[in-house]
Protein backbone atom coordinates (compact mmCIF):
# COMPACT_ATOMS: atom_id res chain seq x y z
CA UNK A 1 0.00 0.00 0.00
CA UNK A 2 1.40 4.17 -0.85
CA UNK A 3 1.92 6.15 1.66
CA UNK A 4 -1.39 7.58 0.50
CA UNK A 5 -3.42 4.30 1.27
CA UNK A 6 -1.73 4.36 4.86
CA UNK A 7 -2.42 7.97 5.80
CA UNK A 8 -5.70 7.25 5.23
CA UNK A 9 -6.11 4.54 6.96
CA UNK A 10 -3.88 5.17 10.05
CA UNK A 11 -5.62 8.43 11.45
CA UNK A 12 -2.06 9.87 10.73
CA UNK A 13 -3.31 13.77 11.76
CA UNK A 14 -4.08 12.21 15.30
CA UNK A 15 -0.67 10.23 15.54
CA UNK A 16 1.84 13.42 13.71
CA UNK A 17 0.17 15.87 15.92
CA UNK A 18 1.53 19.72 15.78
CA UNK A 19 0.36 22.17 12.99
CA UNK A 20 1.02 19.17 10.52
CA UNK A 21 -1.47 16.92 12.26
CA UNK A 22 -4.10 19.87 12.33
CA UNK A 23 -3.57 20.58 8.79
CA UNK A 24 -4.20 16.77 7.66
CA UNK A 25 -7.36 16.02 9.64
CA UNK A 26 -8.67 19.88 8.32
CA UNK A 27 -7.87 18.25 4.74
CA UNK A 28 -8.69 14.63 5.06
CA UNK A 29 -11.72 15.33 7.92
CA UNK A 30 -13.78 12.31 9.51
CA UNK A 31 -12.23 10.12 6.33
CA UNK A 32 -8.83 9.90 8.16
CA UNK A 33 -10.40 10.12 11.87
CA UNK A 34 -12.32 6.71 10.73
CA UNK A 35 -9.41 5.28 8.02
CA UNK A 36 -9.93 2.85 5.86
CA UNK A 37 -13.51 0.46 7.40
CA UNK A 38 -12.06 1.66 11.27
CA UNK A 39 -8.83 0.02 10.99
CA UNK A 40 -5.68 1.53 11.70
CA UNK A 41 -2.76 0.86 9.36
CA UNK A 42 0.88 1.09 10.58
CA UNK A 43 2.85 4.03 9.27
CA UNK A 44 6.89 3.95 8.87
CA UNK A 45 9.17 7.02 9.11
CA UNK A 46 9.21 6.81 5.16
CA UNK A 47 6.19 6.81 4.87
CA UNK A 48 5.74 9.84 7.60
CA UNK A 49 8.10 11.83 5.91
CA UNK A 50 6.31 11.57 2.61
CA UNK A 51 2.96 12.63 4.35
CA UNK A 52 4.72 15.81 5.68
CA UNK A 53 6.19 16.60 2.24
CA UNK A 54 2.90 16.73 0.12
CA UNK A 55 1.23 18.48 3.19
CA UNK A 56 4.00 21.27 3.49
CA UNK A 57 4.71 21.48 -0.26
CA UNK A 58 0.82 22.30 -0.77
CA UNK A 59 0.21 24.44 2.03
CA UNK A 60 3.61 26.62 1.62
CA UNK A 61 3.02 26.57 -2.22
CA UNK A 62 -0.29 28.39 -0.92
CA UNK A 63 1.32 30.48 1.11
CA UNK A 64 3.51 31.74 -1.30
CA UNK A 65 1.65 32.41 -4.08
CA UNK A 66 -0.53 34.94 -1.08
CA UNK A 67 2.53 36.50 0.02
CA UNK A 68 2.27 39.63 -2.53
CA UNK A 69 -1.18 40.11 -1.37
CA UNK A 70 -3.14 38.52 -4.36
CA UNK A 71 -2.67 34.84 -5.81
CA UNK A 72 -2.00 35.38 -9.78
CA UNK A 73 -3.60 33.00 -12.25
CA UNK A 74 -0.57 32.15 -13.39
CA UNK A 75 0.45 30.70 -9.52
CA UNK A 76 -2.50 28.90 -9.70
CA UNK A 77 -1.77 27.15 -12.73
CA UNK A 78 2.03 26.60 -11.72
CA UNK A 79 0.23 24.67 -8.90
CA UNK A 80 -2.42 22.87 -10.84
CA UNK A 81 0.63 22.18 -13.24
CA UNK A 82 2.53 20.49 -10.33
CA UNK A 83 -0.90 18.61 -9.42
CA UNK A 84 -0.80 17.04 -13.02
CA UNK A 85 2.80 16.67 -13.46
CA UNK A 86 2.56 13.87 -10.42
CA UNK A 87 -0.27 12.59 -11.66
CA UNK A 88 -2.68 12.90 -8.45
CA UNK A 89 -5.48 10.57 -7.96
CA UNK A 90 -9.09 12.72 -7.77
CA UNK A 91 -9.15 12.40 -3.87
CA UNK A 92 -5.19 13.31 -3.85
CA UNK A 93 -5.96 16.24 -6.01
CA UNK A 94 -9.03 17.70 -4.19
CA UNK A 95 -6.57 17.07 -1.02
CA UNK A 96 -4.05 19.27 -2.43
CA UNK A 97 -6.03 22.09 -3.65
CA UNK A 98 -7.60 22.11 -0.27
CA UNK A 99 -4.02 22.50 1.39
CA UNK A 100 -3.14 25.68 -1.16
CA UNK A 101 -6.22 27.11 -0.20
CA UNK A 102 -5.51 26.78 3.67
CA UNK A 103 -1.92 28.13 3.05
CA UNK A 104 -3.93 31.14 1.50
CA UNK A 105 -5.16 32.44 5.09
CA UNK A 106 -4.34 35.12 6.65
CA UNK A 107 -3.71 33.14 10.57
CA UNK A 108 -1.73 30.14 8.37
CA UNK A 109 1.05 28.98 11.41
CA UNK A 110 4.09 29.08 8.79
CA UNK A 111 6.34 29.08 11.58
CA UNK A 112 5.30 25.89 13.10
CA UNK A 113 4.93 24.16 10.04
CA UNK A 114 8.45 24.72 8.95
CA UNK A 115 9.47 24.16 12.42
CA UNK A 116 8.04 20.64 12.35
CA UNK A 117 8.49 19.70 8.80
CA UNK A 118 12.11 20.22 9.45
CA UNK A 119 12.01 17.63 12.04
CA UNK A 120 9.77 15.55 10.10
CA UNK A 121 12.73 15.06 7.07
CA UNK A 122 14.95 14.75 9.62
CA UNK A 123 16.66 17.98 8.11
CA UNK A 124 18.25 16.05 5.17
CA UNK A 125 19.70 18.47 2.84
CA UNK A 126 19.13 17.26 -0.63
CA UNK A 127 15.16 16.36 0.66
CA UNK A 128 14.59 20.17 1.66
CA UNK A 129 16.27 20.93 -1.05
CA UNK A 130 13.67 19.83 -3.69
CA UNK A 131 10.98 21.36 -1.58
CA UNK A 132 12.68 24.49 -2.18
CA UNK A 133 13.06 24.30 -5.30
CA UNK A 134 9.67 23.01 -5.82
CA UNK A 135 8.20 26.40 -4.26
CA UNK A 136 10.88 28.35 -6.23
CA UNK A 137 9.07 27.14 -9.35
CA UNK A 138 5.62 28.29 -8.14
CA UNK A 139 6.87 31.60 -7.57
CA UNK A 140 8.55 32.24 -10.27
CA UNK A 141 5.09 31.19 -12.11
CA UNK A 142 4.18 34.25 -13.52
CA UNK A 143 7.40 35.69 -14.62
CA UNK A 144 8.21 37.35 -12.00
CA UNK A 145 9.84 37.38 -8.48
CA UNK A 146 7.77 39.76 -6.61
CA UNK A 147 9.63 41.28 -3.73
CA UNK A 148 7.49 39.87 -1.14
CA UNK A 149 7.65 36.36 -2.97
CA UNK A 150 11.40 36.67 -2.37
CA UNK A 151 11.28 38.02 1.20
CA UNK A 152 8.78 34.80 2.11
CA UNK A 153 11.59 32.66 0.21
CA UNK A 154 13.62 33.97 2.06
CA UNK A 155 12.03 32.82 5.40
CA UNK A 156 11.12 29.71 4.74
CA UNK A 157 14.73 28.90 3.60
CA UNK A 158 16.11 30.36 6.98
CA UNK A 159 13.79 28.43 8.70
CA UNK A 160 14.86 24.86 7.00
CA UNK A 161 18.81 25.75 7.69
CA UNK A 162 19.37 27.87 4.12
CA UNK A 163 21.46 30.84 4.32
CA UNK A 164 20.73 33.90 1.76
CA UNK A 165 23.61 32.61 -0.85
CA UNK A 166 22.43 29.37 -0.95
CA UNK A 167 18.45 30.51 -1.67
CA UNK A 168 20.08 33.11 -4.14
CA UNK A 169 22.13 30.82 -6.00
CA UNK A 170 18.66 28.19 -6.14
CA UNK A 171 16.63 30.85 -7.58
CA UNK A 172 18.61 31.64 -10.85
CA UNK A 173 19.09 27.68 -11.06
CA UNK A 174 15.51 27.01 -10.81
CA UNK A 175 14.61 30.15 -13.07
CA UNK A 176 17.02 29.26 -15.42
CA UNK A 177 16.15 25.52 -15.54
CA UNK A 178 12.53 26.80 -16.47
CA UNK A 179 13.64 29.13 -19.45
CA UNK A 180 15.78 26.20 -20.91
CA UNK A 181 12.97 23.29 -19.92
CA UNK A 182 10.57 26.27 -22.12
CA UNK A 183 13.27 26.44 -25.03
CA UNK A 184 11.94 24.43 -27.93
CA UNK A 185 15.36 22.39 -28.46
CA UNK A 186 17.02 22.51 -25.72
CA UNK A 187 20.19 22.23 -27.92
CA UNK A 188 19.67 25.78 -28.90
CA UNK A 189 19.10 27.07 -25.44
CA UNK A 190 21.17 30.01 -24.24
CA UNK A 191 24.73 28.53 -22.95
CA UNK A 192 24.29 30.71 -20.36
CA UNK A 193 21.36 29.07 -18.86
CA UNK A 194 23.20 26.36 -19.20
CA UNK A 195 25.81 27.26 -16.77
CA UNK A 196 22.87 28.15 -14.34
CA UNK A 197 21.69 25.47 -14.67
CA UNK A 198 24.36 23.79 -13.16
CA UNK A 199 25.14 26.55 -11.30
CA UNK A 200 28.39 27.46 -12.69
CA UNK A 201 30.08 30.24 -14.13
CA UNK A 202 31.70 29.70 -17.36
CA UNK A 203 35.08 30.31 -16.13
CA UNK A 204 35.49 26.72 -14.13
CA UNK A 205 37.22 23.76 -15.39
CA UNK A 206 36.51 20.76 -17.39
CA UNK A 207 37.15 19.15 -14.01
CA UNK A 208 34.87 21.96 -11.96
CA UNK A 209 32.51 21.32 -13.97
CA UNK A 210 32.34 17.45 -13.83
CA UNK A 211 31.78 17.96 -9.72
CA UNK A 212 29.40 20.09 -10.19
CA UNK A 213 27.18 18.29 -12.64
CA UNK A 214 27.82 15.08 -10.31
CA UNK A 215 26.95 17.02 -7.09
CA UNK A 216 23.31 18.26 -8.62
CA UNK A 217 22.83 14.73 -10.41
CA UNK A 218 23.24 13.14 -6.91
CA UNK A 219 21.02 15.71 -5.10
CA UNK A 220 18.59 15.25 -8.02
CA UNK A 221 18.36 11.06 -8.02
CA UNK A 222 14.77 10.40 -8.17
CA UNK A 223 15.40 6.61 -6.37
CA UNK A 224 17.47 8.19 -3.56
CA UNK A 225 14.79 11.50 -2.90
CA UNK A 226 12.02 8.69 -2.83
CA UNK A 227 13.68 6.97 -0.21
CA UNK A 228 14.68 10.06 2.09
CA UNK A 229 10.98 10.61 2.16
CA UNK A 230 9.95 12.16 -1.65
CA UNK A 231 6.11 11.01 -2.52
CA UNK A 232 6.41 9.24 -5.24
CA UNK A 233 4.30 10.85 -7.17
CA UNK A 234 6.93 13.61 -7.49
CA UNK A 235 9.47 11.72 -9.04
CA UNK A 236 8.59 12.64 -12.10
CA UNK A 237 9.99 16.16 -11.14
CA UNK A 238 13.17 15.34 -10.12
CA UNK A 239 13.19 13.15 -13.34
CA UNK A 240 12.63 16.46 -15.16
CA UNK A 241 15.44 18.18 -13.04
CA UNK A 242 17.75 15.68 -13.97
CA UNK A 243 17.31 15.62 -17.39
CA UNK A 244 17.36 19.24 -17.85
CA UNK A 245 20.62 18.91 -15.70
CA UNK A 246 22.08 15.99 -18.58
CA UNK A 247 21.18 18.41 -20.84
CA UNK A 248 22.89 21.53 -19.51
CA UNK A 249 26.10 19.40 -19.00
CA UNK A 250 26.00 18.10 -22.22
CA UNK A 251 25.30 21.43 -24.48
CA UNK A 252 28.46 22.81 -22.29
CA UNK A 253 30.49 19.79 -22.88
CA UNK A 254 29.45 19.88 -26.84
CA UNK A 255 30.64 23.72 -26.94
CA UNK A 256 33.95 22.99 -25.12
CA UNK A 257 34.78 20.77 -27.29
CA UNK A 258 34.49 22.65 -30.59
CA UNK A 259 36.30 25.70 -28.93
Amino acid sequence: MSWWGKAIGSGLGFMMGGPLGAIIGATFGHRIDQGLGGERIGIGDTERTQVAFFTATFSIMGYLAKADGKVSASEISMAEQVMTNMRLLPEQRKAAIALFNQGKQDDFPIADILAQFRRECHRRSNLLQMFLEILISTALADGVLHADEKKALYYVAQQLGFNAAHINQLIKMVSAQQHYAGSVQQTSASIDDAYAVLGIESSVTDGEMKTAYRRLMAQHHPDKLVSKGLPEEMIRLATEKTQEINAAYRQIKKLRKSQ
